[in-house]
């Protein structure tokens, strides 16, 4: 741990906040990438937990303001509808329309960047894709340690890389916040952030897992008359 945080001071970005490294891995033996230490050696990267609570409303709106701050621009969110977020996340439809539709004036509409991908592309070297599924895609906590993960780097044409995804093409878009806030404080507001992007990714998600609980648990119950009643049932079978 020690050696990645040394390294990553050398290159601007000491304040990596909780990326941790070692030999093992993350469940399921693939963590979040490996990186070369100061002394030149291969490490493995695991995965930082995500806070995802979908009950916790303040820090799921939070994430959509700085979703729609710092991705809106250039990512698109094509599964989720304006009016969701209203409604899902508790915001009065008037604030949604004031401060989170940057691209559209419908609070019906989807969020899209309406930017030709071929000029993205162009821009960023790929066109940045859409982030209604990239946490079922990807994974809520890879996703988090990507976000946490990007260090300067001159040789990069945005000046910056990152470890998990080496030279991936995104730019540190949440540098300025990074730089703005303490280690604690920006590590806050990127798990804001993943929370809501996981919430857009399934929007049910929190409901399936109560209900889910709820089933099993009714199945357990109903395990107990079941089983009494195949016993007496089949008492006088030999």
């Amino acid at each position: 741990m020690s050696t990645l945080i040394k390294s990553l001071a050398g290159l601007g970005l000491g304040a990596t906040l909780t990326l941790t490294a070692g030999t093992a891995l993350a469940a399921g033996g693939h963590g979040c990438g490996t990186f070369v230490n100061a002394e030149g050696v291969e490490e493995h990267l695991a995965c930082s937990t995500a806070p995802i609570d979908f009950t916790n409303k303040g820090s799921l709106q939070n994430g959509a303001k700085t979703f729609m701050n710092y991705c809106a621009g250039c990512h698109s969110a094509k599964y989720v509808r304006h009016s969701r977020i209203a409604k899902d996340l508790e915001i009065p439809p008037e604030l949604v329309e004031k401060y989170l539709m940057v691209t559209t004036d419908q609070i019906g509409d989807h969020i899209d960047a309406e930017i030709d991908p071929e000029v993205q592309a162009s821009w960023f070297g790929a066109a940045p894709p859409d982030l209604s599924l990239e946490t079922r895609l990807r994974g809520d906590d890879w996703v988090y340690t990507y976000l946490l993960s990007f260090y300067e780097d001159p040789s990069r044409p945005w000046g910056a890389n990152n470890l998990v995804l080496q030279n991936a093409a995104m730019p540190h878009v949440l540098h300025n916040m990074q730089e703005q806030l303490s280690a604690e404080e920006f590590q806050s507001e990127v798990g804001d952030l993943v929370n809501f992007m996981a919430w857009m990714a399934e929007p049910a998600r929190h409901d399936r897992q109560v209900i889910g609980f709820f089933v099993i648990l009714f199945l357990l119950v109903l395990l107990i008359p079941v089983y009494l009643l195949n016993k007496e049932f089949w008492k006088d079978v030999k």
